[in-house]
C-alpha cells in the first residue's frame, strides 16, 4: 500500500484520469476547432430564423464569437457533461463503490480515521478535477489559433478551464457526500443526474418560465457561467459558492458516513 490514502487513490484512478483526460480535451479540441465553420454570415443569418426563446434557451445568444461559440458548446453542454459523469464515477466509487465492492473494510483496517479517509478521497478528486480540466485548457490555448478563438485571451481560456474544475468539484462532492451517507452507488447517480438536468434547464429556461425565476439562482450552472468567465475572466465569488457548497456537502456526507454502520 501506498503512503497515504490520497496517493493510492491516485494511483489506482490514473488509467482512467488519462482516459477521462484524453476523452474530455479531445471533445472539446474537435467542437473548438469548428467555430471557423460557424463563424459566418450564413450562420448569423440562419441564427435570426429561429425562435428567441430556443436562442436563449440553448445559449446561442452569441455564438458566432469565439467566447459566445464556446461558451455554447465546448464550456456549455459538451465538456460540463463529461465532467459531471466523471465526477459521478469518481465520486461516487470513493466511498460507496468500494463499501459495495467490499473492499472498504481493507482501507479501514488501518490506523486511519473515517473522516481521514473521506477527505483524503476528497483530496484526491479534488486534483483529479484540476488535472482533466488544465489538459483541457493547454489544449484550447494550443489550438486557439488556428481554431481562430485567440481573442479570447490566454488568461480567460484559464478562468474557464476553472470554472470548469469547481463544477466538477461541486458534483463530485454531491457524489462523494452522498455516497459516504448512504453506501449506495445508485442513490448518487440519481442524485447527480438529477440536479444536474434540473440544474441546467433550471439556468437556461428559468428566466424565461413564470414563477421559476429562482431556479436560476440556485442553479450550479449560473455560478459556472453566469459571470461568463470567457469574457470577464475569473469570477472569485461564483467560485467561492461552488467550493463552499461542496465542502459542506462532504461535510454532511462525513457526519452520517462517522456515525451509521458499514456495510462490510
Amino acid at each position: 500500500m501506498l503512503r497515504s490514502v490520497f496517493t493510492k487513490t491516485l494511483w489506482d484512478q490514473r488509467r482512467s484520469l488519462l482516459a477521462w483526460a484524453v476523452g474530455l480535451t479531445g471533445i472539446g479540441v474537435l467542437y473548438a476547432s469548428f467555430y471557423p465553420m460557424v463563424n459566418t454570415p450564413e450562420m448569423r443569418a440562419a441564427l435570426e430564423s429561429y425562435p428567441q426563446a430556443m436562442i436563449d434557451a440553448m445559449g446561442f445568444d452569441d455564438v458566432t464569437s469565439p467566447a459566445g461559440y464556446l461558451g455554447a458548446t465546448t464550456l456549455g453542454m459538451l465538456c460540463p457533461a463529461i465532467i459531471i459523469i466523471m465526477a459521478a464515477a469518481v465520486g461516487g466509487s470513493a466511498i460507496a463503490g468500494e463499501e459495495e465492492n467490499g473492499r472498504l473494510d481493507l482501507t479501514l483496517a488501518h490506523p486511519v480515521s473515517r473522516w481521514s479517509v473521506l477527505l483524503q478521497r476528497c483530496a484526491a478528486m479534488v486534483v483529479s478535477m484540476l488535472g482533466v480540466t488544465a489538459a483541457l485548457g493547454l489544449a484550447l490555448l494550443a489550438i486557439s489559433g488556428p481554431a481562430q478563438i485567440d481573442s479570447i485571451g490566454p488568461a480567460n481560456l484559464v478562468a474557464g478551464a476553472l470554472h470548469l474544475a469547481l463544477l466538477g468539484i461541486f458534483f463530485g462532492s454531491l457524489a462523494l457526500g452522498l455516497g459516504a451517507a448512504t453506501g449506495r452507488r445508485s442513490i448518487v447517480y440519481l442524485a447527480v443526474a438529477v440536479v444536474a438536468i434540473v440544474g441546467y434547464f433550471g439556468n437556461n429556461l428559468g428566466p424565461t418560465i413564470e414563477g421559476l425565476h429562482w431556479l436560476r439562482d440556485i442553479s450550479p450552472f449560473h455560478f459556472y457561467q453566469g459571470g461568463v468567465p470567457l469574457r470577464n475572466g475569473i469570477q472569485p465569488a461564483d467560485l467561492a459558492v461552488l467550493a463552499g457548497v461542496s465542502a459542506l456537502m462532504v461535510i454532511a456526507g462525513g457526519l452520517a458516513f462517522d456515525r451509521r454502520d458499514v456495510a462490510v
